[in-house]
């Protein structure tokens, strides 16, 4: 079963009908119980970094999260949730999980570019990655962001998007990896995106 961790931060009913095309077992859920049982974990959000590791805290998931990180269990971060397997983001000076040592910054107001990040883009990968396994390179993902993940080290980083800055778009480190991006909502090459999940090991 795969367990989508539900914080209050928004887009779990996409995430859950992504997983549901693709024939895939997965459960909503806030019990730590039924988290730490998941053959893996998809940790979605959208909202602000503050208020999500407040709720995350009041529901006592921040230990459990942490746990199955660092156990092997299979995990995807997605947009919010991505930001915040790092160790402080700059929305609301927000102290993180910090699964993955880094930095969550805001897009510069002097990039010349809107921001939010809205829209589709390309990822360009640094390395390869079981979850970006046959995906054509030239594929579009849909983002929202305003703020993006900046790994401590590059060693960190799979791939990289380009919008007025260059900026991580995919973290990983063994069984944890992390998109800032929308696989839910960005059609065919999301959803092998999350079919790759489904079948991998943890193993990079």
């Amino acid at each position: 079963m795969i367990a989508i961790i539900d914080y209050r931060a928004g887009n779990l009913r996409s995430v859950e009908r992504a997983c549901r095309h693709l024939n895939l077992d997965c459960r909503i859920t806030s019990s730590p119980q039924e988290i730490r049982d998941a053959e893996r974990v998809i940790f979605p959000g959208v909202g602000a970094a503050g208020k999500a590791m407040e709720t995350i805290i009041s529901l006592r998931l921040d230990d459990v999260i942490r746990e199955v990180a660092d156990r092997g269990t299979p995990f995807l971060g997605i947009c919010l949730g991505t930001q915040i397997i790092l160790d402080q983001s700059r929305e609301d000076d927000a102290r993180c999980l910090g699964i993955i040592p880094g930095m969550v910054e805001r897009f510069p107001a002097t990039m010349g570019v809107k921001i939010p990040h809205m829209g589709w883009n390309t990822i360009e990968k640094r390395i390869d990655h079981p979850l970006l396994a046959g995906l054509d390179p030239r594929s579009q993902f849909y983002f929202v962001h305003s703020y993006y993940p900046k790994p401590l080290r590059e060693d960190d980083a799979v791939a990289y998007t380009f919008y007025g800055i260059r900026f991580a778009s995919m973290i990983a480190r063994d069984n944890v990896a992390a998109v800032q991006f929308h696989p839910e909502k960005s059609g065919r090459p999301g959803l092998d995106l999350i079919k790759n999940f489904s079948r991998w090991d943890g193993r990079a």
